[in-house]
């Protein structure tokens, strides 16, 4: 049974696309050429030594098209191997199972994968599924090749039970994260396994369809594969939304000669570059059946221009804006649709210029214009990258993430004029990638890293914020959406936890920001160990990366989120909730010692004042000043008070609240009053002013607690400032002055 007649797209669904592209000029790579021919040479007899076999004709054929000096000797050995060890084999639908790498190898053979992949690729399962060892396909085709099928072979399920596919997916990014070509396999092989799902229960086509949904596409669309997204796209389209799937073939079908206005824009598109000089391919690119779904929830009932688009090619860089220029003198552009790509390319590597002109009918015709180069970057993402280690002899195992060479960018690729970022001066090694590894490695739990992976996957538009930090990465990729928080852990990791706040485009900004594209931020890092993010901060995290790392942190430090049920909201300060005063505190407890003893953010009590303390949630033991209203509201609720005292040191930390008349200069005349004093600050905020008055609330570590009387008088006589306290967490006892 070939891969055709199994496809959940039907036969008159490919008629329709196949031969509106033949009509108007294939600009796609085409990937539905198996078929009978590989099935019939697979099963022939054994070719003679000195020529290929005729199973692989078709990749051989696909292969010198784009690597014409390619060596197909290796692909012989390697198909001779994989034929062997794979005969007896038979997939569901009944086919000798050679059909299916060799249909892996093929797609990627169309997209213009080199000698090794393809290599990689026809021996992909033998591992897994045959006695073929690991350690002999390294001995006969080299240790690239061993690597690369290792990274796409399963973990063995006896082994790790219900968790073997989230442990598979862990597998094989690790292994992507040190050669691309592991996911360039992978996707080729659940395209063809998708292509030939129709033989399978309804219920098993549903689950692969949803994990290809929520896991493979979003990859091919990260690596620029878009050639095996969209079609993966239209595969899971059609298991998952039958009806809605239905329904748009059978639009196509009504609407198959209502590209003709399409036709008619391209001819006249064609006559102005011709006239302008401009050497240029003008080809009518249909949409395919997701796209055209898109497009209808969007615009309603469509005209003939929005079943596809045009795509214009030229030669140079310089040749798109050429283009651009006369398109826009000569018709009616629509400017709401102007994007370029080429100045400032995404980061799978896309790069184009997208407008859009007026028809003379009033329809808009959509125009995409690049380079032949860009297209086919834009089609086949990494894998047109060929062999990113080509100039590494002998392989040496693979390059660890850092210390990787920077490729030289083709034509049509724009070099990052900063290289620290590692976005696209190493497109092989792209920055989201190597956050997802930074990431996975705080998710040892296969439940955890599998959800967080997909809510990470799911995040489709990226942001770019720069930082001004000196000491840090340039520049920083986040989800849109992601907030001050999610910069911080992208950028200082686990340091972060330490956060104390931000600047936004150089001003004061709470971590719950939202950050949008362009914006600078600098993040104020704590310089102690102990201090620890607060449970809010889960709210405002958009990213698998903070997340994970805030809820191991509140998991280890439990006695950081807990806090009497009467003490009222937290004060506006932005610290850390694990606030230490820096003294240390012993507790006298019957049996075992406390998980922790620490001051209560409350009343911030600090030597020598007279302190008592009361049990929480965890086991730690949770400090206050003898005169704080939270005392009175555990012994009202059964609390039995513990008794605490202070240690040897000396040294405190406290928050102090400033009310002060608003005044120009007031922050640096604290500040300045503050570290004459030798206090040094943790943390400060400044609330909004309110009727002439500022309220200033700072954290502050002072290296002897008998300086703090000093410390408040000297912030007392700062001019403007009329009273300053100790802070105070306002219960519902306790309404905050006017």
């Amino acid at each position: 049974m070939s891969a055709e007649a199994t496809n959940p797209v039907s036969a008159a669904d490919a008629a329709v696309t196949d031969t509106t592209v033949r009509r108007r000029g294939r600009a796609r790579i085409d990937l539905r050429r198996l078929g009978r021919a590989a099935l019939l040479g697979a099963t022939a007899g054994p070719a003679p030594r000195d020529r290929l076999p005729d199973a692989i004709s078709h990749v051989a054929e696909a292969h010198r098209a784009h690597h014409p000096e390619a060596d197909l000797a290796v692909l012989r050995r390697a198909y001779v191997l994989a034929e062997s060890s794979h005969r007896g084999q038979f997939r569901k639908s009944g086919e000798p199972y050679i059909t299916h790498p060799l249909a892996v190898t093929l797609i990627l053979a169309e997209l213009g994968a080199e000698t090794t992949t393809l290599t990689a690729s026809l021996l992909h399962d033998t591992v897994e599924d045959t006695e073929v060892t690991l350690d002999q396909v390294r001995r006969e085709f080299g240790d690239e090749v061993a690597y690369l099928v290792d990274g796409v072979t399963k973990v063995e399920k006896i082994d790790y039970g219900a968790a073997a596919e989230p442990e598979t997916f862990r597998k094989m990014l690790v292994a992507t994260g040190n050669d691309v070509r592991v996911m360039s396999i992978k996707l080729a092989d659940r395209l063809h396994n998708m292509r030939t799902l129709g033989v399978m229960r309804a219920e098993k086509q549903a689950r692969i369809a949803k994990v290809t949904r929520d896991f493979l596409i979003p990859l091919a669309e990260r690596l620029g594969v878009q050639a095996l997204k969209t079609e993966l796209e239209d595969l899971v389209f059609a298991i998952l939304h039958p009806e809605e799937y239905e329904n748009t073939r059978a639009l196509i079908a009504e609407n198959s000669h209502a590209g003709d206005a399409l036709d008619a824009v391209a001819e006249q598109v064609g006559a102005v570059l011709r006239e302008a000089g401009i050497g240029a391919e003008v080809l009518v690119r249909p949409r395919h059946f997701v796209s055209v779904h898109r497009v209808r929830l969007k615009r309603g009932e469509l005209r003939g221009c929005d079943f596809g688009r045009l795509l214009v090619l030229v030669a140079e860089d310089a040749d798109c804006y050429g283009v651009l220029g006369e398109l826009h003198t000569c018709f009616t552009p629509v400017i709401s649709e102007f994007k370029d790509f080429i100045a400032t390319p995404k980061f799978n590597l896309y790069q184009s210029l997208h407008t859009a002109i007026a028809a003379p009918d009033g329809a808009v015709a959509e125009i995409l214009i690049r380079t032949h180069r860009m297209h086919t970057v834009a089609e086949a993402g990494v894998v047109a990258l060929g062999n990113p280690y080509a100039g590494q002899e002998p392989y040496a195992g693979p390059t660890p993430l850092t210390a990787r060479p920077a490729l030289v960018p083709g034509p049509g690729l724009t070099p990052d004029p900063q290289p620290e970022d590692g976005e696209r001066v190493d497109p092989t090694r792209p920055g989201w990638l190597s956050r997802l590894l930074d990431w996975q490695q705080s998710a040892p739990d296969p439940d955890t890293f599998w959800s967080s992976l997909r809510a990470h996957l799911a995040e489709d538009d990226e942001i770019t914020v720069f930082s001004a930090d000196g000491s840090a990465p340039g520049t920083i990729s986040l989800p849109a959406g992601a907030s001050c928080v999610d910069a911080a852990y992208a950028q200082h990791g686990e340091a972060a936890h330490g956060c104390l706040g931000a600047r936004v485009n150089g001003r004061l900004a709470p971590l719950s920001t939202i950050l949008g594209d362009g914006d600078t931020v600098q993040l104020l890092i704590a310089q102690d160990t102990v201090s620890g993010p607060s449970p809010e901060w889960l709210d405002h995290a958009r990213t698998a990366t903070a997340r994970i790392a805030i809820t191991g942190w509140l998991q280890a430090h439990p006695e950081a989120v807990a806090a009497p049920a009467d003490a009222g909201p937290r004060p506006q300060v932005n610290v850390p909730a694990d606030r230490r005063s820096g003294a240390v505190l012993h507790a006298d407890l019957d049996g075992e010692p406390p998980a922790a003893v620490r001051p209560a953010g409350c009343c911030t009590p600090v030597p020598p004042d007279e302190i008592t303390g009361f049990r929480v949630r965890g086991g730690s033991v949770t400090v206050h000043r003898a005169g704080c209203a939270a005392v009175e509201t555990m012994r009202g609720v059964g609390r039995e008070p513990v008794t605490v005292r202070w240690g040897d040191t000396a040294q405190c930390r406290v928050t102090l609240v400033a009310e002060s008349f608003g005044r120009p200069h007031l922050l640096a005349d604290l500040t300045e009053a503050i570290a004459t004093a030798g206090a040094a600050v943790v943390a400060a905020t400044v609330e909004p002013p309110s009727e002439q008055r500022v309220r200033h609330t700072y954290t502050l570590h002072l290296p002897d607690a008998a300086g703090l009387p000093a410390l408040m008088r000297a912030m007392r006589d700062v001019p403007g400032v009329y009273d300053v306290n100790r802070a105070r967490r306002r219960g519902r006892a306790e309404p905050r002055e006017s």
